[in-house]
């Protein structure tokens, strides 16, 4: 089965991501084939726009922790150990100009997102240019907490700095309701309504010519590169690369082979363990 998947109909290039049993969680291949899908739409002179969204019960729940956290032991999560920063930092910015396939495709995209897109998953979406929840889909990035840097740095540049540091200062999850009224998307609707709202939105975009579309997208994404968006998403993931290798990054891995990631990912969450001391929370000493 495909991990993405891409269907044109009419003047619509639709793109799902395809990992259904897993949330559609990100491994080594899910970027590559997400950038392909963008490429062989945006190279299409009949497509006018995309639609990306997730097959399943999400649109993504980040990367994939059964390998990246819990599996593989010894430490690793993109090479072998000792851990060298450059060859990290290829590796998470090759997936980081994938996801920013749908930032520099000429043809504009619209993520629709149910369930939730988290982590990882997060960064997919913001990358697009207009994003559309269900009311109860949620939106965060919890590896802020630990083990994690958004890469694609969306965040500041969709929500201005206090938000953004609202965010990633607690890596809270929030609704798509809250997500709507802090400015993070464009619009949350009722998960009944979100299918039809979305077409809505596609089909009227997609009676205008391919190349107003594509001048638009251009004039409004030049505004915010101007500022400075490729050095600081190359600072984010250097970042990232050092947040899973700090000493509290190693300890959240230690402890998701250990007990699980599930188990892991819930005591960070909650705040319940102490990354630093690596021992949970009010523990004897």
């Amino acid at each position: 089965m495909p991990k993405v998947t891409y269907l044109k109909t009419g003047r619509i290039g639709r793109i799902t991501l395809n990992r259904p049993e897993v949330m559609n969680a990100i491994d080594d291949e899910v970027p590559e084939l997400l950038a392909a899908a963008v490429a062989e739409a945006d190279a299409d002179p009949d497509v006018h726009l995309m639609v990306l969204s997730g097959a399943g019960r999400a649109f993504c729940a980040g990367y994939d922790l059964t390998y990246y956290a819990e599996g593989n032991g010894a430490g690793n999560v993109t090479q072998d150990m000792p851990w060298d920063p450059i060859r990290d930092y290829q590796f998470m910015w090759k997936n980081t100009n994938h996801f920013m396939s749908l930032w520099r495709a000429l043809k504009p995209v619209i993520c629709k997102v149910h369930g939730f897109a988290v982590a990882g998953g997060s960064d997919i979406a913001l990358c697009s240019d207009l994003v559309i929840m269900a009311e109860d889909a949620e939106i965060g990035y919890m590896p802020a907490r630990v083990w994690g840097s958004p890469t694609t740095a969306m965040w500041v540049y969709r929500l201005g700095a206090e938000r953004a540091k609202r965010m990633l200062f607690t890596g809270d999850r929030i609704s798509g309701v809250e997500a709507e009224r802090l400015g993070l998307v464009l619009k949350a609707v009722p998960a009944a309504r979100l299918d039809d709202e979305v077409e809505a939105l596609a089909h009227r975009m997609a009676s205008v010519p391919v190349n107003q579309l594509a001048m638009q997208k251009m004039v409004i994404n030049q505004a915010i590169e101007s500022t400075g968006l490729m050095n600081t998403q190359r600072l984010a993931t250097i970042f990232d690369g050092i947040t899973r290798h700090s000493p509290e990054g190693i300890h959240f891995k230690q402890r998701a082979e250990a007990v699980g990631w599930k188990q892991a990912v819930r005591e960070r969450d909650n705040g319940t363990f102490d990354w630093t001391q690596n021992r949970p929370i009010n523990a004897p000493k």
